[in-house]
C-alpha cells in the first residue's frame, strides 16, 4: 500500500507540474533540460572513469596476497536438470585455494536434485541442498536458507546456467577487502550472443550497464548488485539482516539495503561472467517485466529511508536520484504526449496546433533516442572493441530495443502498481536451451517448441 501511495503522488505532482508548465512555457523545454541533466551526469561519470584510469596506470593497488577469506558459493536451482551439472563442474575449475560450493535444489519437478545429490557424492567441496517441496518460494528465502549452512566469510551468488574463467575470485576478492566494502559485482556477459537479433541486444544491454557501473564505481555512487556474480561480506549480509523474501529482485533490494546502511558496493569489469540470453520474445517480456518492477517497487520502498540516511554517502544518494530519471522521463513523456491531445479535443481543433504537437512529440523522441543511441555506441566501441560501423549499426537496432521494451514496461508496471495486488511471480528464466553457438538454430527451434 505505501509503494500504491507514493506513486500516485509521483504521478500527481508530475501530472499538476505539466499542466501547470503547459499553460506558461512549452513543456518539450522541461523534457529537454531533463535530457540534458542527465546528459550532464553521463559526462561527468566517462571524465570520472577516465580520471581514475589515469590515476590506477600511476599508482597501481596493491593487492594483498594473503587476504584469500573462505568463499562459500551458493547456486539455486529450480527445474535446472539441463544445466546445473554443467555449471559446477565449471565452477569447480576455479583456481582459488578456499571455496565451498552449495547448490540448493528449489522445489524442482524434474530431475534436478538428483543431478546435485550425484554431484555431491562426487566432489567432497560439492554440498547439496534439498529445499522442502512447502518452503517459502523465491531466489531471496532459497538464499536466506543456505545462508544459514553456509561456512565462508563471503558469499559468492551464482545462477544455475553461469560460466566463469578459472582467475574470477581472484580477481573479484580484492576489491572486497577495504573494511566498507560490502559486495562487489562482476561483468555480465551473454555467452550466446550470436544466436539472433535479441540475443544480441541482450548482449550490448548488459555492455551499456557496465559502462554506467564502470562509472558510478568512479564517482564511489550506488553501484547495484545483479544477481548472478556477486560476491558479499557476510557481515554486511548479516548487517541488513539477509535477502528480503518478500522482494522479486533480490539483488536490486540488497543493494539499496547494503547503502542505506553506509556499506559501498564496487564493480569489477575484469571478472565476467557468463550466461545465457534469451532467444525469443515473450520470455524475454517477462524477465524485464520482474526487473523492472523490481526496480520501481524498490525506490518506491527505500527511497525515503536513503534520503534520511546518516550512513549513506551523499554521493550515492545522489546517484541514486540521479539514476530514477531513467523511469520517470517515459512517464514525462506519455503524460506530456496525452496532455496535448486531451487539450486539442477541449479546446477548438486547429490542424496547426496537432501539427505543432507531432511534430514536437517527435523531437522530444529524437532527443531520447538520440541519448540511448550515444550511451550504447560508446559502450560497444570502449568495452566490446567494435569497429565503428559496426558499433554504429548495433547501437542504432539496441536503441529500437530499448523503446520497444522499456518505454511500454514502465508504463505497464505503473499501472500494475497503482491497480493491481501485489503478486510474487518470478517470470522464471528456461535456461539450457542454448549450449553452444554452433548449433544454435537446433537449438532455438526447441525453446519455441
Amino acid at each position: 500500500m505505501r509503494e500504491r501511495i507514493f506513486l500516485f503522488i509521483i504521478l500527481a505532482f508530475l501530472g499538476v507540474f505539466l499542466y501547470i508548465f503547459q499553460n506558461y512555457v512549452n513543456t518539450v523545454v522541461g523534457f529537454v533540460i531533463l535530457c540534458v541533466c542527465m546528459t550532464i551526469y553521463c559526462l561527468y561519470l566517462v571524465a570520472a572513469t577516465k580520471y581514475q584510469k589515469r590515476k590506477l596506470k600511476k599508482h597501481p593497488p596493491v593487492v594483498n596476497e594473503n587476504y584469500k577469506p573462505f568463499v562459500s558459493i551458493m547456486i539455486p536451482a529450480h527445474n535446472e536438470e539441463t544445466v546445473i551439472g554443467n555449471t559446477v563442474e565449471n565452477i569447480l575449475q576455479l583456481d582459488y585455494p578456499k571455496f565451498e560450493v552449495i547448490v540448493i535444489d528449489d522445489r524442482s519437478s524434474d530431475s534436478t536434485s538428483v543431478v546435485i545429490n550425484n554431484l555431491a557424492s562426487k566432489y567432497d567441496n560439492v554440498i547439496a541442498f534439498i529445499r522442502d517441496k512447502n518452503a517459502f518460494p523465491g531466489k531471496s528465502a532459497v538464499l536466506n536458507d543456505a545462508f544459514k549452512i553456509a561456512k565462508g566469510e563471503a558469499i559468492l551468488v551464482f545462477d544455475a546456467d553461469a560460466t566463469v574463467e578459472p582467475d574470477f575470485l581472484n580477481k573479484l576478492v580484492p576489491m572486497l577487502e577495504p573494511a566498507d566494502v560490502g559486495a562487489v559485482q562482476a561483468r555480465k556477459i551473454i555467452r550466446n550472443k550470436d544466436v539472433n537479433l535479441l540475443t544480441r541486444c541482450q548482449n550490448n544491454e548488459y555492455t551499456t550497464d557496465t559502462h554506467f557501473q564502470i562509472g558510478r564505481d568512479a564517482v564511489k555512487g550506488a553501484v547495484e548488485l545483479r544477481g548472478n556474480g556477486e560476491l558479499i561480506k557476510r557481515s554486511a549480509i548479516e548487517d541488513i539482516g539477509g535477502w528480503n523474501n518478500y522482494t522479486i529482485t533480490d539483488d536490486l533490494d540488497m543493494s539499496t539495503r547494503l547503502h542505506i546502511k553506509g556499506w559501498d558496493v564496487r564493480f569489477c569489469p575484469d571478472a565476467c561472467v557468463y550466461e545465457e540470453g534469451i532467444v525469443c520474445l515473450m520470455p524475454l517480456f517477462r524477465q524485464r517485466r520482474r526487473w523492472l518492477e523490481g526496480t520501481i517497487r524498490r525506490y518506491l520502498e527505500y527511497f525515503g529511508a536513503a534520503m534520511k540516511s546518516r550512513k549513506m554517502s551523499l554521493r550515492a544518494r545522489f546517484d541514486m536520484a540521479i539514476y530514477i530519471t531513467q523511469f520517470i522521463m517515459p512517464l514525462w513523456f506519455m503524460l506530456e504526449v496525452a496532455f496535448r491531445i486531451i487539450k486539442l479535443f477541449t479546446d477548438k481543433i486547429d490542424p496547426y496546433s496537432l501539427h505543432n504537437v507531432l511534430w514536437s512529440s517527435l523531437i522530444v523522441s529524437c532527443v531520447v533516442g538520440l541519448g540511448f543511441f550515444s550511451a550504447i555506441r560508446y559502450s560497444l566501441r570502449r568495452y566490446d572493441n567494435y569497429p565503428r560501423i559496426k558499433a554504429f549499426w548495433q547501437a542504432l537496432e539496441t536503441t529500437v530495443y530499448f523503446f520497444i521494451i522499456w518505454f511500454p514496461m514502465v508504463l505497464f508496471i505503473c499501472g500494475k502498481i497503482l491497480f493491481c495486488k501485489k503478486d510474487m511471480n518470478w517470470g522464471k528464466t528456461a535456461h539450457g536451451l542454448v549450449m553452444d553457438e554452433k548449433n544454435s538454430r537446433h537449438e532455438l527451434e526447441l525453446q519455441e517448441v
